[in-house]
């Protein structure tokens, strides 16, 4: 058994005995290694560190009311990998090898999975990386795939209760037609120095408008937004948001509850319609949100008076984390289970 406070995690890095890694070399993709170093040895003109050929993922393994190690829908962070590389004309990691380095890596960090009731879980990250050197600007001809992992508490530190949020007019996290819906890392380090003056005003995140027009509510900090306005919920429609998993899973759980379902563009002053609002993610899940001010305009929108997130933002927060803890049926097949 290893010491662990498991209830008291932060989402950091944490280091666990193995990550796996597997490089595309002479036109292939190479075995599947298992590594113990936390390193990797990089060329100097390597095409990531240069031209930004550097993708990643983020998901979650489980360990259920019942025991069983559960991972979250793997197969939609697959797919939007693949499509990051296709994106940035990287080589795309093949389904094979992705799954074979996803449940290898969490098996062999089984220990590390936090026990069922501490409200930790066991993050995931695969990186693909353009690893050939490049001087002149193209794609390299060389790339490294590699998953490692560690456990994490929640991403917000106040967990499911209600955070603060601004909205940050005078900057862009991403172009209108550029790389916000790929999972690449230029995407946040847009977003960091709103971010830090975000949390220096007080703020948990910033909340971002599109890049175009700034008429509509784009990103919410590192997640996805959404609003649940009467029986229906909302989010955001946009070729610059990134296509959160957690909420197209959300999306289908409101469904399944009767409410009405609507992707659409979001414009900001509509802000003062919803009921309830919040963040979704895999690191978050649901963060709901108790304020939102923006910053330039000064304009304040209020939602849980009580303190508390709101009924159906809870309702789905709670059958989610259900489903991904074996508490409730897997009706959707979301889950795949390591034996």
């Amino acid at each position: 058994m290893i010491d662990i406070e498991w209830s008291k995690l932060p989402f950091a890095y944490f280091k666990t005995d193995y990550n796996v890694r597997t490089y595309f070399r002479d036109g292939k993709w190479g075995e599947v290694e298992l590594s113990s170093s936390e390193y990797i040895n990089i060329h100097m003109a390597a095409s990531s560190l240069h031209y930004g050929q550097e993708a990643f993922e983020g998901l979650k393994a489980f360990r259920g009311s019942d025991g069983k190690i559960r991972v979250f829908r793997w197969e939609e962070n697959f797919k939007r990998m693949e499509t990051t590389a296709h994106g940035i004309v990287m080589q795309p990691v093949p389904m094979s090898i992705f799954r074979e380095s996803l449940l290898k890596v969490v098996k062999m960090n089984e220990k590390y999975i936090p026990p069922f009731g501490t409200g930790a879980s066991l993050y995931i990250r695969p990186l693909l990386i353009g690893s050939g050197a490049c001087v002149g600007v193209k794609p390299a001809d060389e790339y490294l795939f590699l998953v490692f992992v560690g456990p994490v508490g929640p991403y917000f530190k106040e967990g499911f209760s209600p955070v603060n949020i601004q909205i940050a007019r005078d900057v862009d996290r991403a172009a209108p037609l550029g790389t916000g819906a790929f999972k690449v890392g230029g995407n946040y380090a847009a977003s960091l120095s709103s971010g830090e003056r975000a949390h220096h005003d007080g703020y948990a995140a910033c909340l971002y408008l599109d890049p175009k027009e700034k008429r509509f509510i784009d990103e919410c900090g590192p997640a996805n937004f959404f609003g649940i306005k009467g029986n229906t919920y909302v989010t955001p429609l946009s070729t610059s948001i990134l296509p959160s998993i957690t909420n197209k899973s959300l999306m289908t759980l409101a469904e399944d509850m009767g409410l009405k379902v609507e992707r659409r563009p979001v414009a900001v002053e509509e802000l003062a319609e919803f009921d309830e609002v919040g963040a979704c993610g895999t690191a978050a899940v649901i963060s709901p949100i108790k304020l939102i001010q923006d910053r330039e305009l000064g304009t304040v929108y209020n939602y849980c008076k009580d303190g508390k997130a709101g009924p159906v933002s809870t309702k789905l927060y709670n059958r989610l984390r259900a489903i991904q803890y074996g508490e409730e049926a897997d009706k959707f097949n979301w889950n795949t289970i390591i034996e």
